[in-house]
């Protein structure tokens, strides 16, 4: 009996020994399975740059692994693909161009793919102040962001929702409805915005440049909105150096107050289409309703599109008796300023004589 019992308690320690090493071999497993299972969830390289990829429309969770896989952005697809199903994230995948980088884990990537931080391809351009519609139609078109016909076509329609455009006046004599209101400034838009789109981004400028303190101001000056805006492009197109747009404007406020025709230059040249450096008498004469040499008050729409200085100029003009100005002619951009006609015929002969 003594002898039975000892190989019973023998066999038994064996068994238990056994047992042992299979829970051992099945913890081992368990462990280096979970930790092989984890790292296939971690960045695929501690290389930080970023690279740019593209998933295309309607691609599967399977297709992007593979991309992402081949980008050598992460280290196994199935690991990708069990961690979307398991976020139940699958089917918030984006399409689109992504920068995204193999120092990234999972989660970082796919939150990139499912937010939709998609890289858009972009285009600036500038438009310089004072420039006109046909101007700025010209210059896109050059740069083969528009079609310039097209885009003046969309000008003269004047379809937008801004609450300035109801202000603005339906005149026969305005060539395009929205001359005066693409603010000029340096943008940037998408590849392939249509004209609309484009023409609705410098409106947009417009209307968050227009301050709404100015409307309070506007109020003292006798003056409506657009016809605002259109001594504003006035302005924008006499003056080069900042710091005399108020006292241009303060000349202009004059002249209107006391019913003097404006004989601004630049309407002149806006009638006869170029910039010429010295008129004639004979484009002075031009009967039209913008020449301000033969007709009183303000043209009925503005000749150019303001920035912001020649805005301000019109609301907080400069408070003098000054009537004429001239240019110095002397590379400076600047002007004399005179109070009577006398002083400005001196000045004028000053002028020419900088030639």
């Amino acid at each position: 009996m003594k002898k039975k019992e000892k190989n019973t308690v023998k066999n038994k320690s064996k068994s238990n020994t056994k047992v042992y090493l299979i829970l051992m071999i099945i913890i081992l497993g368990l462990f280096f399975g979970a930790n092989y299972g984890y790292s296939q969830f971690q960045p695929a390289s501690s290389t930080n740059q970023n690279m740019t990829i593209t998933i295309p429309k309607g691609s599967s969770t399977n297709a992007i692994a593979n991309l992402l896989e081949e980008n050598k952005l992460i280290k196994n697809p199935l690991a990708f693909k069990l961690y979307v199903k398991y976020t139940k994230l699958d089917a918030k995948l984006k399409a689109g161009k992504f920068e995204l980088s193999p120092a990234m884990n999972l989660q970082e990537i796919t939150n990139v793919l499912v937010e939709g931080n998609a890289i858009i391809d972009t285009v600036r351009f500038t438009i310089p102040e004072g420039y006109n519609v046909k101007q700025i139609a010209k210059k896109l078109a050059d740069e083969g962001l528009v079609n310039e016909t097209k885009f003046l076509d969309v000008l003269k329609d004047g379809d937008f929702d801004y609450d300035f455009i109801k202000q603005i006046p339906r005149n026969d004599n305005i060539e395009y409805f929205l001359e005066g209101y693409l603010f000029p400034e340096t943008y940037e838009i998408k590849k392939g915005a249509t004209e609309k789109e484009i023409i609705d981004k410098m409106l947009a400028q417009f209307d968050k440049e227009w301050k709404p303190e100015w409307i309070e101001a506007a109020k003292n000056k006798k003056l409506s909105f657009h016809e605002l805006v259109t001594l504003a492009s006035i302005v924008e197109r006499e003056v080069v150096a900042d710091k005399e747009r108020p006292i241009v404007a303060g000349v202009f406020y004059n002249r209107l107050n006391d019913s003097w025709n404006l004989q601004s230059c630049a309407t002149v040249q806006f009638v006869i289409g170029k910039q010429k450096d010295t008129l004639t008498f004979a484009d002075l004469e031009i009967k039209n309703p913008y020449n301000t040499y033969i007709n009183t008050g303000l043209p009925p729409g503005p000749i150019g599109n303001p920035g912001r200085k020649s805005l301000e100029a019109v609301i907080y003009p400069a408070e003098h008796d000054y009537y004429f100005f001239v240019t110095k002619k002397d590379n400076s951009g600047e002007h004399y300023f005179s109070k009577t006609f006398a002083e400005h015929q001196k000045y004028d002969a000053k002028s020419r004589g900088n030639w």
